[in-house]
């Protein structure tokens, strides 16, 4: 049994389990931010942030997360509607 739990951890869990920093730099979820343990998926995790939250997280302004945030909702709802 223990095994199987193991096979189905994540990598972010297992960091924030630990209180690891995440040194995968390839990894699609790495931020440089050891706040969060550089790792996307935690900082998400801590609830909702403001657009400018968000900017500084990943080094962009709040109006690039606004268009960003405005594009996948378009996408969502255009996946939505086609179901």
């Amino acid at each position: 049994m223990a095994n199987n739990v193991e096979r189905n951890t994540t990598c972010f869990n297992e960091h924030s389990k630990r209180n690891l920093t995440c040194r995968k730099i390839k990894c699609r979820c790495w931020l440089e931010d050891s706040e969060n343990l550089n790792c996307a998926v935690i900082a998400a995790q801590e609830g909702p942030r403001t657009l400018q939250e968000i900017g500084d997280l990943f080094g962009i302004t709040r109006m690039r997360v606004c268009q960003i945030e405005k594009s996948v909702m378009r996408k969502i709802r255009e996946e939505i509607e086609h179901d």
